[in-house]
């Protein structure tokens, strides 16, 4: 702040020296001439130069009350100072009460540099643009937009406004005027020169606008520059979510699948995202060993649900003995139905006749509030007739075939299951007649 004060105490009294100079401010006479052209405005003279100067010196030093005591006796007559000499009074006033933090009073001293009339344009132009900031950091979003009009009307064609547009784009998005902060942020960017990229916030704030504007294609584009030119975690899985929501899904699996293979992805919530955009597109050995890795190392805290779609994934990756594992742990850890029934078709599909038996007679013990439960009459029904306990399958079988969703395939098992019991009574017979 000591630096800055110093700079701008120089470059005013630069900008309005007349007849007083000193060989340090000689190489900024051209620019002190040019600023006469636009603005004819009266000098600051010496006198008042050098008691501006001791209170610069008294602040800098830390001593803030004595150098605003030699500004108030400079106020007490300001009746005897010319506009201009009033405007760098109110300016320094202005500063130091900015470098103690008073912004509120900061304000208000700026306020009175730019109601003298006349004063360099140049320092009215600096001292409007930092009324807008300073209006802007205390929530004065309208004051904000006010003096960046009136800072529009000083400046030239040629100057950069990027910083203004960017300025003017906040305090609308904060007053909820969307349409014309977006159209703000777009000129700030558009006002860059060539080769510069705009700044990370810029874009921020553009796709916050578009998202508030509901264009989520646009905010998906602008999540695609900041993920070229920032390359942040956090913006790979932003913009791979936004895919997801345009229903882009080979996108959407491209982002994620990327942003897994930089080590972005760190919370349980993408790695289940990502598992499911695997099983989906037809990749559950993939979708299953994320889930599993995940569960491993402790970032996804199965649940009934997790587990149940882990074992879906290993089953259609056809690793039956994996998803049994991973069922028999969802088992231990909740007596859901459907687990049983599963585990009991699951111990039918690798022929493990006494363990299918096993869960689908503890399936059996709740028939009542099961909602298909038919199947497990029918698993049950397989693994006694392998068994060979005809007799028990065949009434398994019955029972599955009074129930709708299972009456075919019951009744073709139920036959063959007659005809394997009326084989092997005959069988029986011969033999004992053999005998």
């Amino acid at each position: 702040m000591k630096l800055f004060v110093q700079i701008i105490l120089v470059v005013v009294f630069l900008l309005s020296i007349n007849s007083f100079s000193y060989s340090l401010f000689e190489s900024s006479v051209n620019a002190a001439e040019q600023q006469k052209k636009t603005r004819k405005t009266p000098a600051l003279r010496e006198r008042v130069y050098s008691q501006l100067a001791r209170a610069q010196k008294l602040a800098d030093e830390g001593n803030v009350t004595e150098g605003m005591a030699v500004l108030e006796k400079i106020k007490n007559r300001q009746n005897q100072l010319n506009s201009y000499e009033r405007a760098m009074l109110w300016n320094f006033i202005g500063f130091i009460q900015y470098s103690e933090e008073n912004i509120s009073a900061a304000v208000d001293a700026f306020k009175e540099v730019i109601e003298q009339e006349p004063i360099p344009e140049a320092l009215e132009m600096s001292t409007v643009f930092s009324l807008a900031q300073l209006s802007m950091s205390l929530e004065r979003y309208d004051d904000t937009i006010a003096y960046l009009d009136r800072w529009d009307t000083l400046v030239g064609e040629k100057t950069n406004r990027a910083s203004a547009f960017t300025l003017r784009a906040n305090a609308m998005y904060a007053n909820r005027q969307y349409q014309p902060a977006l159209a703000a942020i777009d000129a700030a960017i558009t006002a860059l020169e060539d080769g510069k990229q705009p700044k990370e916030n810029w874009l921020v704030l553009k796709r916050a606008l578009h998202f508030e504007l509901k264009q989520t294609n646009l905010v998906a584009e602008t999540t695609e520059q900041l993920v070229r030119l920032f390359d942040k975690p956090k913006y790979w899985i932003e913009l791979a979510n936004l895919y997801g929501e345009l229903d882009k899904e080979d996108l959407h699996l491209a982002v994620l699948e990327a942003a897994y293979q930089q080590g972005y992805i760190n919370k349980s919530r993408d790695f289940q995202t990502l598992a499911q955009l695997y099983y989906y597109s037809g990749a559950p050995y993939k979708a299953a060993n994320i889930l599993q890795n995940e569960i491993d190392k402790g970032t996804i805290n199965p649940d009934l649900k997790i587990y149940t779609f882990l074992a879906q994934c290993w089953e259609a990756a056809k690793e039956l003995d994996y998803a049994i594992v991973v069922l028999k742990k969802a088992s231990d850890e909740t007596e859901e139905i459907s687990i049983l029934q599963r585990l009991a078709r699951l111990h039918v599909d690798l022929e493990k006749w006494n363990d299918a038996l096993t869960y689908a007679n503890k399936a059996e013990e709740h028939i009542d509030i099961m909602t298909n439960p038919g199947n497990v009459y029918v698993a049950k029904g397989i693994a006694l007739l392998n068994l060979k306990r005809y007799d028990e399958s065949i009434e398994a079988f019955r029972k599955a075939e009074t129930i709708k969703d299972t009456s075919r395939i019951a009744s073709q098992w139920l036959k063959f299951a007659q005809r394997e019991s009326e084989s092997s009574f005959a069988r029986k017979q011969i033999a004992d007649l053999s005998e």
